[in-house]
């Protein structure tokens, strides 16, 4: 199964130009926590060039008390934005996400552009549901064991 199967394909996305609080007023609207930073013009697809979320937003923000005239979603983002292929595989992907320690990745398709977003919330659902049929695998073993195998 590929990353692509399992990620989040509605995803809320954002100007680098926007402000910080239209940001924290977007993830108020869409009830999510983060946000995918892109380069947005009329004539290219969407290229993801960050992610802002709400603890950048509280801990470089409003901790430090920054004026909101000051600083855009932009001046947020981290140099370097790790990203998926849909075609990537899943372990290959839980791997590197630990590797660089981070909780989402935008997914991209073979164009670079942004098709959908992966968090740790995604991959616990599909780990879970995984267990859940390894479970319902074992439990069904059981009792064909038992049943070809009456007690003596």
């Amino acid at each position: 199964m590929s990353v692509g199967e399992i990620c989040n394909q509605e995803v809320v996305v954002i100007d680098r130009k926007a402000s910080v609080y239209e940001a924290a007023r977007m993830m108020r609207n869409h009830h999510v926590g983060s946000l995918v930073v892109v380069d947005q013009s009329s004539t290219t697809p969407m290229k993801p060039v960050g992610i802002v979320t709400d603890r950048d937003l509280v801990v470089e923000i409003m901790a430090k008390e920054v004026p909101e005239e000051v600083l855009t979603t932009g001046d947020l983002i981290a140099p370097e934005l790790l990203t998926a292929r849909e075609s990537d595989g899943i372990w290959e992907t839980i791997m590197r996400m630990r590797a660089m320690g981070v909780r989402r990745l935008p997914v991209v398709n073979t164009g670079g552009n942004l098709s959908g977003m992966l968090t740790m919330d995604d991959l616990l659902k599909f780990l879970a549901d995984e267990f859940s049929d390894i479970v319902r695998l074992i439990r069904r073993e059981q009792i064909r064991e038992r049943d070809l195998r009456p007690p003596a």
